[in-house]
């Protein structure tokens, strides 16, 4: 088909019409928006931008019926054209008729009369089409929108961007830093769009409440709270009922302190650990510890940073719960078995808070009067430079003590009924004869020494206890009284074994093995025990004082029991080859480079 091309383009340019159809557009355009209105069939194998003969061949035979007849009938009218021209066009093919759409005949020009008015045309037969076909030649032109796919930084500078990931290369050839791209965004049906948005105002609203009491903060401080209440206060007292001051004074003080429930848990913390050993409550404990400390410090600094309001030099009052924190920091080193003397800066600020100040609350004043007594007692039996100066030079119980007027059984053994008063007579005699010991005076005990020991001898043959007898805690007081002769007895006495000490030690083990091994009098039986211990020269004994230690571990479970018993068996490793320097424990325990509480 179309073999004569080169000959028809050959007789339009020899036509003479090359003027007279300057202005007409040349075939290729039509032959173009042929192409762009049709679509190929790929049998033909031709293709759809050829614009040669047989590219026009192909689109006579292969577009619509019709479709190129009803072209070349609006380019004759629209323009002039040569018979020679509209012959070799006739000869293409044989058009079919088409049918006309109202758009096609409002693209044709109708032809002008002499009058100049429009020829009639006659209304093209068929119904319009749906979708009309395109006009070459007046389709609008489409403007591209903008790429929104480009990096930060050429959208912020209003560059084309190549587009080039991880950083387009358009940023690296201006030297600037290519920001990447913004993160592509998922489209969203508007039921998404409306649950995601309900779903962030939900989200804004806080759903945590606020901490019922400061310090209680996760399971594991519930454990220790609940460990503290159940457990733990009953190792602490000889009381052990709701009456617990542990659990009737302190703990609803601390709901309202924050720094004194660290404490608490802490304590707790540290006895619940040793029974079980799990990494969580250790980690929780020194949290406390931490947090105890601080809270301590930033109210004493704060306590001495502000002024007398009548502008005098007199130390401003702490809270009570500040005095309470720092006891139960003391008791934490017994908690944790520490020898090192880490228990010392604490009982010293409760000795200082003490004699500076009164406690506000009467029942908190009776408890911790005489546990820090107690503890500040017992811990002079065991070190050579601790030594309890609540006491008055007439060795009387301090004024402001509940009942030292009179005997009253208290929440210990020994502090409010006097035993304690002598058990401090005592460790004076004690220092005494060390010091003349150590410079070579004979005899060691003089005179005076024995005449005031014999006066401590007969007061503790009259000392009497207020609890009921035949009770537990009456025979742990009766333990108290024989360990408190034992201790006068090897004060004064030479260091070897005698019938009397050893009467002394059985009949204060006796009292010790008649008591119920659930008994809370065993939460105060180290101290006494330990005096027995340092006066057995008898290996019986010592196998009694090794049971005496295993059921008050079993009970208590506090870990300064395990270096107590490891002091009193090196002074029976002395005893039995240098039995003189058995007499002076405490040096021994400084050689052993060890220092703790035993109570």
């Amino acid at each position: 088909m179309w073999s004569m091309h080169p000959s028809f383009l050959t007789d339009l340019n020899d036509s003479g019409f090359r003027e007279e159809i300057s202005e007409v557009p040349p075939l290729s355009e039509i032959s173009g928006s042929l192409v762009r209105a049709s679509t190929p069939s790929t049998s033909t194998g031709a293709s759809p931008d050829d614009t040669s003969s047989d590219s026009l061949g192909w689109y006579a035979t292969q577009s619509p019926p019709g479709y190129l007849d009803a072209q070349i009938k609006a380019y004759q009218r629209s323009h002039t054209f040569d018979a020679n021209v509209q012959a070799q066009l006739d000869d293409v093919m044989e058009i079919p008729k088409v049918e006309e759409t109202e758009e096609d005949l409002v693209n044709i020009r109708p032809d002008v009369g002499e009058t100049g008015t429009p020829a009639a045309v006659p209304r093209k037969r068929g119904r319009p089409r749906k979708h009309p076909l395109p006009v070459p030649g007046n389709q609008a032109k489409v403007t591209k929108g903008r790429s929104k796919t480009g990096c930060i930084t050429c959208r912020r500078r209003k560059k084309k961007c190549d587009e080039t990931k991880p950083a387009c290369l358009n940023c690296q050839k201006n030297a600037v830093v290519c920001e990447g791209y913004p993160p592509k965004e998922i489209w969203k049906s508007g039921r998404q769009k409306m649950a995601v948005a309900q779903s962030q105002s939900l989200a804004s609203v806080p759903r945590s409440l606020p901490l019922l009491i400061d310090g209680i903060e996760t399971e594991v401080d519930r454990r220790f709270l609940d460990h503290f209440v159940y457990g733990f206060s009953r190792v602490l007292t000889l009381i052990n009922d709701d009456s617990n001051p542990f659990k009737e004074i302190l703990l609803p003080m601390a709901t309202q302190h924050r720094g004194l429930m660290h404490s608490l848990m802490c304590l707790s913390g540290s006895h619940l650990s040793g029974l079980d050993p799990e990494p969580k409550l250790k980690e929780r404990k020194y949290f406390h510890f931490h947090h105890a400390i601080q809270d301590l410090k930033d109210n004493i600094n704060a306590s001495s940073s502000r002024k007398s309001p009548e502008g005098e030099d007199e130390p401003l009052l702490v809270e009570d719960p500040i005095i309470a924190s720092t006891i139960a920091l003391s008791l934490n080193t017994i908690c944790e078995g520490e020898v090192k003397g880490e228990y010392r800066p604490h009982m010293d600020a409760a000795r200082y808070l003490l004699l500076s100040q009164k406690p506000r609350n009467e029942k908190f004043r009776q408890f911790i009067v005489e546990f820090f007594q107690y503890h500040d007692i017992s811990n002079s039996l065991t070190s050579l430079d601790r030594r309890p100066n609540l006491f008055p030079a007439d060795q009387h119980l301090p004024n402001f003590v509940p009942g030292a007027a009179g005997p009253s059984p208290g929440m210990f053994v020994g502090v409010f009924d006097g035993l304690f008063r002598y058990i401090s007579e005592i460790t004076i005699l004690r220092d005494r004869i060390r010091e003349r010991y150590n410079e070579n005076y004979e005899p060691a005990v003089d005179y005076q020494t024995l005449s005031e020991a014999v006066a401590i001898d007969t007061a503790i043959r009259k000392w009497e206890t207020s609890h009921e007898p035949e009770t537990s805690n009456w025979c742990l007081a009766q333990l108290y009284r024989q360990s408190t002769w034992v201790y006068l007895y090897r004060t004064i006495r030479p260091s070897r074994p005698s019938e009397k000490i050893a009467q002394v030690v059985d009949d204060g083990l006796d009292y010790l093995e008649q008591l119920p091994q659930d008994a809370s009098a065993y939460s105060i039986v180290l101290m006494p025990l330990f005096l027995l211990g340092c006066s057995a020269f008898l290996s019986e004994q010592r196998e009694r004082i090794k049971h005496g230690f295993e059921t008050l571990r079993s009970y208590s479970n506090l870990r300064n029991i395990e270096p107590a018993l490891k002091v009193v068996t090196r002074v029976w490793e002395i005893m039995d080859t240098q039995i003189e320097q058995s007499w002076d424990w405490e040096k021994i325990i400084r050689t052993m480079d060890m220092d703790f509480l035993i109570t």
